[in-house]
């Protein structure tokens, strides 16, 4: 179990690479606004518990179709 805090925006700008997705797209992905991704993105705020638990399905499940790859990038706490 890794209890390292992921850092987001490095998180956020890498997922997003590897997705090929704007900010707007993954915010409409995790069901939160344009914003919200920007301000994750930028450092300005981090995800809620709920935006985490969103945010994790939604990387997972691209893990699983083998879109994603995320390396220690990925500082998970399962």
């Amino acid at each position: 179990m890794n209890t390292e805090k992921p850092d987001y925006p490095l998180l956020i700008k890498e997922i997003r690479r590897q997705l090929a997705l704007s900010q707007e797209d993954l915010a409409r992905e995790l069901g939160v606004s344009y914003a919200t991704v920007s301000r994750w993105e930028n450092g300005q705020s981090k995800p809620s518990k709920l935006a985490k638990v969103q945010f994790d399905a939604f990387c997972a499940k691209m893990i699983r179709q083998r879109k994603l790859s995320l390396s220690d990038t990925r500082a998970s706490r399962e």
